[in-house]
């Protein structure tokens, strides 16, 4: 997969690119991730990409010129992908939607910032993605999360695969309760099913568990 992120402040992604997961599965070239600084496509010596909105108002816009020839400039028309642009107004960004385009060959995830971005720019993309109902200086933080989400789906990245088949949100709930040594903290035991070995009471106990937990914490999922 190739990962596009179009930026205004690139050097954000040094730390969390730099690191565990998504660290790895660079070095297996399982994922090419390129941050590109959308200031290069300017063409004023201020390097300008936004400016005040049409009919008045607060804050700054970002230009939709600009974005246009930065998609042009890194979109790979022969590779199955997607132009994104993160956004409050998208749709929410789920489990579900993070296998899907954990699947693509490339993405392209376009990073707004100040009051927002012109209109026209949402004719240019494929999809608008939020990852919450609340508002960020950005469209870094965001960009981070998506690409989280989808490098470690892409076959190889974890080590273990199974280790993502059961997790929250990837099936209809959350997941199971887990425990580990030491067997008892504080006057609070492991459950005796986890250490009893019988595969089949384990795997039917925490199934039972997850709906628990599900109708507990997250009772919409169900």
């Amino acid at each position: 997969m190739q990962l596009d992120i179009i930026t205004i402040f690139p050097e954000m992604f040094k730390g969390p690119f730099d690191q565990s997961i998504i660290k790895r599965a660079q070095e297996k070239k399982l994922v090419k991730i390129n941050i590109h600084d959308l200031r290069q496509w300017t063409e004023d010596k201020h390097k300008t990409v936004d400016d005040k909105p049409f009919g008045g108002g607060p804050g700054m816009i970002m230009q939709v010129d600009i974005i246009n020839k930065a998609i042009i400039a890194v979109r790979k028309k022969e590779l199955k992908g997607k132009v994104i642009l993160l956004t409050p107004q998208g749709k929410t960004f789920k489990q579900n939607l993070a296998e899907e385009m954990s699947k693509l060959e490339q993405i392209v995830l376009i990073c707004g910032h100040y009051e927002g971005f012109d209109e026209r720019v949402r004719e240019l993309v494929d999809e608008e993605i939020s990852i919450g109902d609340y508002v960020l200086t950005g469209g870094e933080i965001p960009a981070m999360v998506v690409s989280d989400a989808i490098v470690r789906l892409i076959t190889g990245a974890v080590g273990n695969k199974d280790s993502i088949k059961d997790e929250s949100f990837s099936t209809d709930g959350l997941e199971y309760p887990q425990y580990t040594r030491p067997v008892e903290y504080k006057g609070k035991k492991v459950p005796e099913i986890l250490l009893s070995g019988d595969h089949a009471k384990i795997k039917q106990w925490r199934q039972e568990k997850a709906k628990e937990k599900t109708k507990k914490m997250r009772p919409d999922l169900i």
